[in-house]
């Protein structure tokens, strides 16, 4: 009838029809929580996410297909969490990281204690059973919460679809948020399957602190007293401009600064204020510094055991001040006199604008700890014959290196040539796992070449160390990263040996290793692999190993040492 609207055959009228919005954006309206996500992420910038595959994920998988994130495939989920740690230390967001439920949530634990010991913003999506199958012991059923609670920030599950946005946000907040560390997600794969409207949540601001004026005057007047005043920069919540900021204002007020174990690099091994690293292994020259210092500015970290296995034995007879975003100040050892709430940027941001006067006699006692440190890690003689030594290692590559170059390490007596010759120049310039974590070495290297694909990237393994994590050559291969991994091959735990002979001299048990070839594996993988065992095969192997990289290939030098050689 004219005047009237025709209907259709399924009672849908033209005028319907013209009104409603095209096919695409009406698909558009809604997406499963799976793909809901994935665009959260991309919405914070995450860069990539480093996955071991699981069918109790796939939604969260087909998400990554058409994203900007990268996916990384890794060998194992212990791998794919270290990746992730590290990428958290040397950028600014939480590194990320997905795995499946039962035997992949245990293999990631490592990466979460890591993260909470380290202070890393990570975030752990773990794939899970259908809700309804819970509480059945069904297929790889484990109690998430009970896992993981007392070693991560924060445990969601995911029981409502329509909140997958807002809790991937809430997730990245509290990683980063306060003392950063772990958080993990639990996916059900049933509710991931669930379409949702798409519901975008921004990114949560995290708020940084600063120095109040109460703080002003203390910090003020602490200095104004001092006479060889220390500032210990640590944990992984910096920025290359804070770094920058710190160490302009160190050498204008002529205070000298340490670091902390593993974390080196804030204040470049080059600048006239560095004085060395502090922790296990630490050189002979720091012993000094704690027993010397009349007043110790913690930037970013803490006075803990590690830190403090000096004063432990000696005593804390000075002024400290910690400045940390914990208030309650979780790992802390000895005695507080003054805890302002700031992360390590804010803290510099407000610092650089101070009036201080700098004291003359402050430069003079950071000029003589600094000889000390110089001297300790000027380079030695290299060999020209005998076995292999670490020592000529370091003495053919530390000159060949780029100024920017990023070493990383697992955990092992090996670690110590780096703290004593690897420069460390351009935050970020070190990565490492506090926790003493072994198989830490090759995932960190290659979440470092990925990060900074025009940066050198070094990393130092021991050959029991390497094992632990040495697939994961295949992820570099893979995806394109070109680290220079060194393997110290002694045939032993070097440093339980070295505990071993203190406790129980001439009895060893229990650490000693017979190894294959390093190299060979490495050419396997598809990068480059050269074994050595006399120091006459040092400079070739460093410059080939070093061409290689730059040929976009990873390189494998494989130092065949004798055992109990010590680094100092």
């Amino acid at each position: 009838m004219i005047g009237e609207t025709p209907l259709l055959d399924d009672g849908v009228t033209v005028t319907d029809l013209l009104d409603a919005p095209p096919a695409t954006e009406a698909a558009r309206a809604t997406e499963t929580a799976g793909h809901a996500i994935v665009r959260t992420l991309e919405e914070h910038g995450i860069p990539r996410a480093y996955v071991v595959p699981g069918e109790s994920f796939l939604e969260v998988l087909d998400g990554l297909h058409d994203s900007s994130i990268e996916t990384i495939i890794t060998r194992q989920e212990g791998g794919a969490a270290y990746m992730a740690d590290a990428e958290g230390k040397l950028t600014d967001l939480p590194g990320v990281v997905m795995v499946t439920r039962g035997p992949g949530a245990a293999n990631a634990l490592v990466g979460i204690h890591t993260a909470w010991q380290d202070s890393t913003p990570l975030v752990l999506f773990i794939g899970l059973i259908p809700k309804d199958h819970r509480q059945r012991e069904a297929f790889q059923e484990f109690d998430i919460h009970g896992w993981f609670e007392r070693g991560a920030k924060r445990v969601f599950v995911l029981d409502s679809a329509e909140r997958a946005s807002e809790v991937t946000a809430e997730a990245i907040f509290a990683a980063r948020s306060g003392r950063p560390g772990p958080v993990v997600v639990g996916l059900p794969e049933d509710i991931i399957r669930e379409q949702v409207p798409v519901t975008p949540h921004p990114p949560i601001p995290v708020a940084t602190g600063g120095i109040s004026r109460g703080d002003q005057v203390a910090l003020s007047d602490a200095l104004a007293s001092a006479r060889k005043p220390l500032v210990v920069t640590g944990g992984s919540d910096w920025t290359a401009e804070s770094s920058r900021q710190l160490t302009a204002w160190l050498e204008h007020t002529g205070i000298a600064a340490a670091a902390e174990w593993r974390t080196e690099g804030v204040v470049g091994s080059d600048s006239p204020s560095y004085v060395g690293p502090i922790g296990y292994g630490r050189p002979k020259p720091t012993y000094d510094l704690f027993a010397e210092t009349d007043l110790v500015v913690f930037i970013g970290t803490l006075p803990g055991d590690v830190l403090t296995s000096y004063i432990a034995r000696q005593g804390w007879d000075s002024r400290n001040f910690i400045v940390s975003m914990d208030a309650l100040l979780r790992g802390r050892s000895g005695a507080v006199s003054h805890q302002i709430v700031a992360k390590p940027p804010a803290f510099v941001r407000d610092l650089v604008a101070l009036d201080i006067e700098p004291d003359p006699a402050w430069r003079v006692w950071t000029a003589k700890m600094r000889r000390q440190q110089e001297d300790f890690a000027a380079l030695p003689t290299p060999g020209t014959s005998g076995p292999a030594r670490m020592d000529s290692l370091m003495a053919h590559l530390v000159p060949l290196l780029d100024r920017d170059a990023i070493v990383t390490l697992g955990a092992g007596e090996h670690t110590n040539w780096a703290h004593r010759y690897m420069p460390v120049r351009q935050h970020p310039a070190m990565v490492s796992a506090g926790n003493g974590s072994m198989g830490y070495s090759i995932p960190s290297a290659v979440a470092a070449s990925l990060d900074f694909p025009e940066r050198q990237v070094v990393t130092i393994a021991g050959d029991g160390e390497f094992l632990m994590n040495g697939q994961e050559l295949a992820t570099a291969r893979q995806y394109g990263a070109t680290p220079l991994v060194i393997v110290m091959d002694n045939a032993e735990y070097g440093t339980i040996r070295t505990h071993q002979e203190r406790h129980h001299p001439e009895r060893v048990s229990g650490t000693q290793l017979v190894n294959p070839d390093f190299a060979a594996m490495a050419a396997a993988f598809g990068g480059f692999g050269v074994r050595v065992e006399d120091d006459a095969q040092i400079p070739r192997a460093v410059a080939d190993a070093l061409e290689a990289t730059r040929g976009g290939r990873f390189a494998l030098i494989h130092l065949i040492v004798e055992q109990r050689a010590q680094a100092y």
